[in-house]
């Protein structure tokens, strides 16, 4: 990674996706409304982490908003929990963001068919992907070793059998934001590695 990209990385580090915004707080809770605080779900634009804000009852956010965590202007404690801890509105909502910000980074999820590595002597982060086999993952492989690949459609025309490379990504991403008990993950809270 170069040192442009380091600081663009680091400059979105607190940015999230706002799903939901709940500006009279949670509905099963039972306190008096002076006492509920506007709450807000949202996924980290790069860890994919997810996280309740607290906002501040000024806070003029939107679901799709890009808003900053740091911001101390905008949420009062941020908190990052489960997928299941999501409100059905943020969870319907997940599918749609995470399939944004891979339309919108275009670059950054192609070239994680370029770069992606072994995981151990008998995986490879590409067989963590649905539906990439050995014999895929050799193909891309062998592929990438000619020339890097420039866009999904690039990756799509040489790579004979990976129908759809956007939506193979767009399902992992989602499976690890889901499932917790998975044994690899590669774009769920993996930041922090670089």
């Amino acid at each position: 990674m170069s040192d442009d990209e380091r600081e663009d990385s680091a400059g979105q580090r607190g940015q999230v996706i706002v799903l939901d915004f709940l500006p009279h707080g949670r509905t099963e809770d039972d306190r008096p409304q002076y006492q509920k605080h506007p709450l807000a779900y949202a996924f980290g634009v790069e860890d994919f982490r997810l996280y309740e804000l607290v906002v501040d009852s000024d806070a003029d956010i939107t679901i799709g908003d890009h808003v900053d965590v740091y911001d101390s202007s905008l949420a009062e404690r941020v908190n990052e929990i489960d997928y299941e801890d999501l409100p059905g509105g943020a969870q319907s909502e997940l599918d749609y963001a995470v399939e944004d910000l891979v339309d919108e980074q275009e670059q950054r999820f192609v070239d994680f068919y370029n770069e992606a590595q072994p995981i151990t002597l008998r995986l490879h982060q590409l067989n963590l992907l649905p539906g990439i086999g050995k014999k895929l993952r050799n193909t891309i492989l062998d592929e990438r070793k000619r020339q890097p690949f420039q866009s999904f459609e690039d990756v799509e025309s040489r790579v004979s059998g990976l129908h759809n490379p956007r939506e193979t990504l767009v399902e992992r991403i989602l499976e690890e934001l889901q499932e917790e008990d998975l044994k690899y993950r590669t774009f769920v809270g993996q930041d922090d590695q670089e």
